[in-house]
């Protein structure tokens, strides 16, 4: 990546570059805390991490900030930095702050929270997803000011950053409600999702949704010997193992009740992108946990499968013995646990309605079935990439990148749809990570000078939507 950071076309650039020492040192200082939502032993982590944040946004020069932390949600930090014209668009942005667990924590090459710079690298829990992305926005806007020696910024801003992300948001839709007021505004912008490749940027445009179940096959109240019972009544492992076999048809569809009946397929120019990647498989499944080959739906690249297709996958499977040796028994029960992508125009709770009918079907004569959701799920999203804030969004990446950029989306899901939903408004992402930043997994880490780039690329679209969105 190129680019004069002295270029009077590029003032945000040199805002960027006078900070970065500063944003980086802020940065490491934030990472160090443990804030790992997911774990009842570290909810004080996740709250001093919200009141570290909170403390960085006064010190920057926010005019408001609160932290919310009445109610049952881990602590959320909101902030707000009024607009000098009134009239301008009010923007908020998107983040969280709490992180995954660390395990297996002797595969880290690093401490994971003792924040460690590798070059351009730096490794710790976080870096990725999702401070490093909130803390590139915290740059943006300050970038953006010193662009435009202004005390206010273009658009009114305010900032959300909540602490259950990682535990599937479980209390977003009442912390939304509850704060309806606070969070008006005319555009998201959701800033947890990843670049294509460091020298290809794209602009991610949508986020699967997710629903995910257990199905349990119970047959008797214990397990029998299989020479005495065996050939005689029903086995609950063979049933499940059926159940999963009869999931996808010889093509790789989904076999579930009007599956298909409501996707919305991406746009041409968006199918087109993703066909003008660069892709090397090889590359593709090393990341893929050294898969060893590519399989999926018939008809569709392995880009188009993993972004804008649903799915369903088993994420376990369990079934009577499974110690040394041989225990020959007809188990009393065996489970499934599924999981379900979707995309535009899916729902979870039709799938959820589908997935019993399914397993109705399915279930043999002297079996008991039980579907058990695995909480609510998450409908998927997709931004109009017609709509004039993405198109401020392009032109403000593609300058920052000094490169034309495409459209992307990623597999994975979160709570864009209910930020659409209970808000009212459009979408849009921002992110500056990679795919193979090792989120979720031991050596997390982001590359700084994306994040440097993500926040000119901030700085920049404050100064165009007031224009775009009038």
């Amino acid at each position: 990546m190129s680019g004069d950071p002295e270029n009077p076309e590029h003032p945000e650039r040199a805002a960027v570059a006078a900070l970065a020492d500063d944003f980086l040192s802020d940065l490491r200082e934030w990472l160090a805390i443990p804030s790992i939502g997911v774990d009842p032993a570290h909810r004080g982590d996740v709250r001093e991490s919200a009141q570290w944040l909170a403390d960085a946004l006064r010190r920057d020069g926010w005019p408001e900030v609160q932290v919310w932390d009445a109610g049952p949600a881990l602590p959320a930090v909101y902030a707000c930095w009024p607009a000098e014209d009134p009239e301008a668009p009010t923007v908020l942005v998107y983040g969280h702050h709490d992180v995954q667990p660390v395990d297996p924590v002797e595969r880290w090459r690093h401490p994971p929270f003792e924040p460690t710079l590798v070059g351009e690298e730096l490794f710790g829990r976080g870096a990725s997803d999702d401070k490093g992305q909130v803390a590139m926005h915290l740059l943006g806007v300050k970038a953006h000011l010193a662009a435009r020696a202004a005390a206010n910024p273009a658009v009114t801003i305010k900032l959300f950053v909540e602490g259950e992300e990682e535990s599937g948001s479980p209390h977003l839709v009442p912390l939304l409600d509850d704060h309806r007021a606070d969070l008006a505004c005319d555009l998201v912008v959701f800033t947890d999702t990843p670049l294509y490749a460091r020298d290809a940027p794209t602009i991610c445009t949508g986020q699967r949704g997710v629903y995910g179940a257990e199905v349990v096959f119970t047959g008797g109240t214990s397990d029998v010997h299989s020479g005495r019972a065996g050939g005689g009544v029903p086995n609950p492992a063979t049933a499940i193992a059926r159940l999963v076999a009869a999931l996808h048809d010889d093509r790789g569809r989904v076999r579930l009740r009007d599956f298909y009946t409501d996707v919305v397929e991406p746009s041409a120019a968006e199918r087109a992108d993703y066909a003008a990647l660069p892709f090397d498989e090889d590359v593709w499944l090393a990341n893929s946990g050294g898969a060893q080959a590519v399989s999926g739906e018939e008809g569709w690249s392995t880009l188009a499968r993993v972004w804008v297709r649903p799915t369903a996958e088993v994420n376990g499977i369990h079934g009577g013995y499974t110690g040394p040796g041989l225990k020959t028994i007809v188990p009393a029960d065996a489970s499934v646990k599924l999981s379900f992508r979707l995309v535009p125009n899916q729902r979870p709770e039709q799938v959820a309605e589908a997935l019993r009918e399914f397993v109705a079907a399915h279930t043999p004569p002297g079996l008991h079935a039980e579907v058990i959701p695995l909480g609510d799920g998450a409908p998927p999203y997709a931004a109009d990439v017609a709509h004039p804030a993405v198109g401020a969004l392009k032109d403000a990446v593609e300058a920052a990148f000094d490169q034309p950029v495409r459209f992307s989306r990623t597999g994975g899901s979160g709570p864009a749809a209910i930020l659409h939903d209970r808000l009212g408004v459009p979408v849009v992402y921002l992110g500056a990570t990679l795919p193979d930043d090792h989120i979720h997994a031991p050596n997390e880490r982001v590359v700084v000078p994306l994040l440097l780039r993500g926040a000119e690329a901030a700085a920049r679209l404050w100064r165009l939507l007031p224009e775009r969105l009038s």
